[in-house]
């Protein structure tokens, strides 16, 4: 692949002294200074911010959102646990509206939300609260390779605990094959954790028939539903979910709140991790932020009345988005399975292209080369690799993200622009003039010095 001094124009940066870059382990030589120095240059510049499309890291909080949380930071200010005056009951109102209207877009009942600081939180909650309240009798948890990186750090934290845990593989389109799944299920199995949407290649696993199978085998099912809820139907009894984590910031909420649902009847227990005074069913000890509950609650409210529009029009968006690129740039992939996907989140590689000078070229278009919580590394993305993804694709991929507020100029603008640096780049790589003149890259010996 092409170095960042070969690929990126040297006028963009030219504070910035780049040094000549290998595959392989070289380049993690960019080093931190380089990239701080480009972040303080971009952000010093008197321009306009670049365009949002990056809905998978974080939405912009809805206006509604914001209303509905001022009075809390304002006025309402007590502490929703004190129970002796009108402050406490003013917030304590507030906090259980807000636990309605999460319920209510779930179809679950209030008394099963757990309100958290995070997905993360809510992830390290269920997996390691269930497997260890039942490590008595039962010591295998299950989970798959393309997990948000916090339930596979919480897994290989029981795994260093004693616990046994299956990474299950993925098929090449993404999607878990269920005979396997079932075929893993042991009689000392307590639990199975699958993300319902995938937060790099936009996956939507068949939680539904999961959860008939871990229930016909008397395993609990977990699912990260970050990316889901609030952008598809999402019904926790139908599914037969038994934990489910749900994040404020990805559904136009406020960042730092979260919710966990915990199956009441039949009932899953398990282990806090924190102690204290006890608060949300002593699962989670410490006071609500009653404002952030409040927002979390108004977000998930305004989801479930604009479901069904923001579905069409996050639909219709990125299928222009898609079929602008790709009718104009040959050799681009789509990631992930076709008709199995929430649309709102495109990965697409680039074939010959290097994914960060991509990027680089579109600064003035914020988007990612993969999940934000990873994205600091130069590593190729680990869901791309699971599902089968060459070295050189997956270094070369770009997640699209589109979401309530982007517009259709955005999305023109974004292909444009994509499609034009796409074609700059690969008119600089010597690996595309050598497909250009029929050469199979893979029957070449690369030899490294």
């Amino acid at each position: 692949m092409l170095s960042p001094c070969r690929t990126v124009s040297s006028l963009l940066f030219r504070q910035v002294s780049w040094i000549p870059l290998r595959l392989g382990s070289d380049r993690r030589a960019v080093s931190t200074l380089q990239k701080e120095s480009i972040k303080k240059n971009e952000l010093e510049k008197d321009e306009p911010r670049p365009l949002y499309m990056d809905f998978q890291a974080t939405t912009p909080m809805d206006p509604r959102v914001l209303d509905a949380m001022l009075p809390y930071q304002l006025n309402y200010y007590g502490n929703p646990h004190s129970r002796t005056h009108a402050y406490g009951w003013e917030s304590e109102s507030g906090m259980e509206k807000a636990r309605k209207q999460v319920a209510d877009l779930i179809g679950a009942d209030p008394r099963e939300i757990i309100f958290t600081s995070g997905a993360t939180e809510s992830n390290n909650m269920a997996i390691k609260g269930v497997a260890r309240f039942y490590k008595s009798k039962k010591r295998h948890v299950i989970t798959t390779q393309t997990e948000h990186k916090c339930v596979l750090d919480s897994c290989r934290v029981l795994e260093s605990e004693g616990f046994n845990i299956t990474y299950l593989p993925v098929q090449n389109n993404g999607l878990l094959d269920l005979e396997l799944l079932e075929a893993s299920i042991r009689p000392d199995t307590s639990l199975l954790s699958v993300m319902t949407i995938n937060n790099e290649i936009g996956v939507k696993q068949p939680i539904k028939e999961i959860g008939q199978i871990c229930r016909s085998k008397g395993v609990f099912l977990h699912t990260d539903a970050a990316q889901a809820v609030g952008k598809i139907p999402v019904n926790v009894t139908d599914w037969k979910i038994d934990l489910m984590s749900i994040s404020g910031h990805k559904i136009y909420g406020p960042k730092g709140v979260g919710a966990l649902y915990v199956r009441r009847r039949p009932r899953v227990r398990l282990e806090p991790l924190q102690n204290g005074g006890g608060q949300e069913r002593g699962l989670r000890s410490g006071t609500v932020p009653t404002p952030l509950a409040v927002g979390l609650g108004a977000a998930c409210s305004i989801a479930q009345q604009e479901m069904e529009y923001d579905h069409h029009r996050v639909s219709r968006l990125a299928n222009r988005l898609v079929q602008k690129i790709m009718s104009r740039i040959p050799d681009v992939i789509m990631n992930g399975d076709a008709e199995q996907r929430y649309p709102g989140c495109v990965n697409l590689s680039f074939a010959y292209v290097e994914g960060e000078s991509l990027l680089m070229a579109l600064k003035d278009v914020a988007l990612s080369s993969g999940s934000a919580c990873t994205s600091a590394s130069l590593e190729p993305s680990y869901v791309l690799r699971a599902i089968g993804a060459d070295e050189d694709l997956a270094h070369s991929s770009i997640r699209f993200g589109i979401g309530r507020f982007t517009t259709e100029e955005e999305v023109d603008y974004t292909a444009e622009k994509c499609v034009q640096q796409v074609t700059r780049l690969r008119e600089m790589s010597p690996l595309w003039e050598m497909v250009q003149e029929g050469i199979d890259l893979k029957t070449i010996k690369w030899s490294q010095h």
